[in-house]
Parts: structure tokens; sequence; C-alpha cells
């Protein structure tokens, strides 16, 4: 998940009127607040500034070039001093990437005893940003604000989370989604409307039969298989049956070619992220495990059951949490536990959970799956660490695309797990579980969902506005009477803002 070859454009508005020497000194100090604001640890992509901007001309040619251009993923944008805001309107009515505004000044402090007009006019960005704030309102541009100076750390850590939102946002529209096979019949919420999901999010959702895949991985060399397994046995405990010599060594084997396989066919057809089925396995030997689990650890989405919706927000979380601590996996409740007052969700899938949200060291295990009816699959086994987190879902309600996002604490389960033979991760959600689950239920959630430990609700904040999505979150507050008004209040505002 690179970020090197992606920019968010500084652009500084002024005017005109106020002369080469202030307009120099207007460029200097923006230049000055753009390298702060790069400097932030929060910020991980690159921030170019770009020449100050004083005509409706240059904004609009900027903003155009902005949107050309692939490598620019947003925009943020001060005015320094006064920049008439009518000279924005053909600028900002082009408008197609993210946009934050910042509003801040050059200076912290006032210098009381020295502060002149001259002073004034060079630092008027309190009342300039407010010109500018009414045309974007005024135009209904979507934008974050985000106000203070920039030495301060909550400044750069508000816009370090909208630059990774973003960066989801942004991967999005240049997704390419494989699903090998179709969905799980009869199953409704992996069902969704693919071309307005490309509409919506720009990401493109195409069908491979599985045995277009099956080709691959039937082709795969035995010295790609042979590097694979070594690499198997150096980072993870491997099963002493599963190891070279060992009575099912060839089970491993077959997990290590698929995920040859499907790796080679992911990089040369150019995609981020990808589905299987277990009902539709074609001449496939095992449903792929180790595979899916070590392919989402590089970063591609996955779904289980055709479950593209679910991939895609997989492939676009990962790419919001590049560089950050913590994990993020394809995910699914389970089962819970009902002990008055120790209520928690297991979370868990066939085999699919990503090993980022554990900093134990997995073993590789085969174990019968009971459906499918293939041979019995590899899979990486590992509970996920404790801490804070987030679960989140994307429901298609036929008129609109729905985000839904519950607060979680992942924490121990209370005993062992001896004969769990998968990857899981034990969590209390937020406020109760069954508030969370009622509201979830109303809100209508999908059963599977991706968590994430890496980026939590700001992002998705920040996301949902890009995307112009309803996000519903799920929090220490909610209520289930609260929850209901809010969904309500959702359903008009959404089809008011969709037009006729």
């Amino acid at each position: 998940m690179s970020t090197a070859d992606r920019e968010i454009w500084f652009l500084t508005g002024s005017q005109g009127l106020y002369g080469e020497e202030t307009l120099q000194q207007v460029a200097d100090q923006s230049r000055e607040v753009a390298d702060t604001l790069a400097a932030h640890p929060d910020l991980t992509i690159r921030i170019v500034w770009k020449p100050v901007l004083t005509s409706s001309d240059a904004i609009r040619r900027t903003i155009l070039e902005a949107n050309a251009d692939d490598t620019c993923i947003g925009l943020i944008g001060w005015m320094h001093t006064f920049s008439p805001a009518k000279m924005w309107i053909n600028g900002l009515d082009a408008l197609r990437k993210p946009f934050l505004h910042l509003h801040t000044q050059a200076h912290r402090e006032i210098p009381w005893s020295t502060i002149d007009m001259d002073f004034m006019n060079l630092n008027q960005a309190a009342h300039g940003d407010r010109e500018f704030g009414y045309i974007q309102t005024r135009l209904g541009v979507a934008r974050k604000t985000v106000v203070g100076h920039v030495s301060n750390a909550d400044v750069g850590r508000r816009v370090g989370v909208w630059v990774r939102a973003a960066a989801g946002a942004s991967e999005m529209r240049s997704l390419k989604l494989a699903r090998f096979g179709d969905n799980m019949r009869d199953v409704a919420v992996t069902e969704g409307d693919k071309v307005e999901a490309q509409l919506r999010f720009g990401v493109s959702v195409n069908t491979y039969g599985v045995n277009d895949l099956v080709e691959v991985v039937d082709a795969v060399d035995e010295t790609v298989i042979d590097k694979l397994v070594s690499e198997y046995q150096d980072l993870y405990d491997v099963a002493a049956e599963l190891r070279v010599g060992g009575s099912r060594h060839d089970s491993l084997r077959y997990g290590a070619r698929v995920e040859a396989g499907m790796r080679q066919f992911l990089e040369e057809g150019g995609f981020g992220a990808f589905t299987t089925n277990f009902e539709d396995l074609g001449g496939l030997r095992q449903l792929p495990g180790l595979a899916v689990q070590r392919l989402m650890a590089d970063g591609y989405g996955f779904g289980g059951e055709g479950d593209w919706k679910t991939s895609v927000l997989v492939r676009t979380t990962k790419a919001m949490a590049a560089g950050r601590p913590g994990g993020t996996s394809f995910m699914e409740d389970y089962t819970y536990h009902l002990e008055p007052g120790n209520e928690k969700s297991l979370g868990a899938h066939m085999l699919e959970v990503c090993p980022t949200i554990s900093t134990t060291k997995p073993t590789i295990e085969v174990h019968p799956l009971g459906i499918g009816g293939r041979e019995d699959p590899v899979r990486m086994r590992f509970i996920a660490d404790q801490g804070e987190g987030i679960v989140v879902g994307l429901s298609d309600l036929g008129d609109r695309f729905r985000l839904t996002a519950n607060d979680i604490t992942l924490v121990e389960p209370d005993e062992p797990l001896p004969q769990l033979p998968v990857a899981c991760a034990v969590w209390q959600a937020h406020p109760s579980l069954a508030t969370a689950a009622e509201a979830w239920i109303m809100a209508g959630g999908p059963h599977h969902t991706v968590l994430s430990t890496a980026v939590g609700i700001e992002e998705f904040d920040d996301l949902a506005e890009i995307l112009s999505t309803e996000l519903l979150h799920i929090n220490a507050d909610t209520t289930p009477k609260n929850f209901l008004r809010e969904l309500r209040w959702n359903q008009a505002y959404h089809r008011l803002a969709a037009g006729l």
C-alpha cells in the first residue's frame, strides 16, 4: 500500500491589488504553513505547495489540472489574505477531488506591541476564510473544515485523518475487483448494484469463472511452490503434519499453489480486491484459506461468498490505514457470549481472517471444513490483539449505499479455544451488545464486516463525506430510540439530496 506516488495539493488564495511585495510575503508564509503541515507525523502523503492564486482563470486551471492528475488525491485550500470568492466559483464548480478548507493564519499570537495596518492587511485569513466558506456553502461543495494554527498537534491530526480518507476514496475510484464465481445462493445482502457502485465509488466489479483461476493455479511452477513453503516455515508455526516430510505436506503445497496462482492472476489483471465462494470452486481442490489470508495481509481486499461490497471496503480501509499501527480484516459476527454483564461477540469466518489484526505468530494448520465438498483446507490460526477497534459494513438499500459502523473493544477470550480451528477475534460492542446489535439490525447492516484497529470513525466520517454516502455510527451514546430517529431523518435527507 505505497503512498509514494500520491500527493495533496496546497492552494493559497489572495488577490492582485496587494502588490508584488505583499504577494511575495504571502507566498513565503504559505510555503511555511504547507511545510509545517507536511512535517506532522500523521501526514504520510506528500504535500505539494502551489503558487498563490490571485485570479479566476488561475484558480480554474489549477483545479482542472488537479482533476486530471491521478497522483493528486485531494486539495487543501487556505485564504491567506482576502480572496474575493466570486473568483473561486468556476474552479470550485469544476472540482472533482476531495477538498479540505484549512482555516489558519501564518502567525500564532497577535504581536500586540507592534501590530499595525500593514500587518493587518497581510494577515486577513480571519475574514478571508469566511468569505471562502460562504462560497463553498453557496455552491454545495463537500469539504472538511479544520480550524487552528498549523503548529497545533490536533490540527495536524485532523488533517491527517482527512488525508487517509482521501487516500481511501482515491483507491476506490481506481479499484478493479475480480469475483471468482458468483455469490452464495439465496443470500440477499451480498447482492448489490455494481453499476451504481461504479458511478458512486468508481470501483469496477467483474466476474471470472473459477476455472479461469484454476488454469493459472495448475500451471504454477514447482520451484515457486518450494519457495513459498520455505517462507511459510520461516514465518509461521507450521503444524508438523504439514511440514516437509509430514503426512499432509501435500495440503500445504497445494495451499501455496493456490496463493501463487491467485497472486499472479490478480497482479496480471491489475486487481486490488477479489471474492471467492465455497459453493463455486470449480477445479480447486481446497477453498482458498491461507492464500486469502496472506493476500489480505499484503493489502488486497477480500469478501467471502462473493461479497464484493465488503471486499471493496476491506481494500479501501487498508488504503486508509497504510503505514498505521494495527490491522484490518474481513470479519463476521459468528456467535455471541450472552452471560449477563459480560456479553461479547466472537468474530471469525470459515478461514479468511487477516493476520494483521494480531501480533502473535500464527500457526498454519489443516482441518476439515464441513461445507464446500473439497479437501481439508490449510489456514492460519490466531486470536486478534486486545484494544480499541471498529467494525464497518457496506449495504445496498436500493436507492443508496449505507455505511454502518460500531465502536468495539477487542478482548481476550474468557477461556482458551483449543477446538476452534480458525482465526478469530473477541470483542465487546459499544454501548452494549444488545443495543449495538439492535441498532445494526435496524440499519440493515450486513453480516460481513471490516474490522480495523488501524483507523477509526473519523476516517470513515470523512470518507462518507467525500463519497456523499450515508454513515451511521453506533457508539457509547447510542440508544435504540434516538437511532431510529436518525434512520428516519437520514431517509428523508438522502432522498431529498438525491433530487429527481
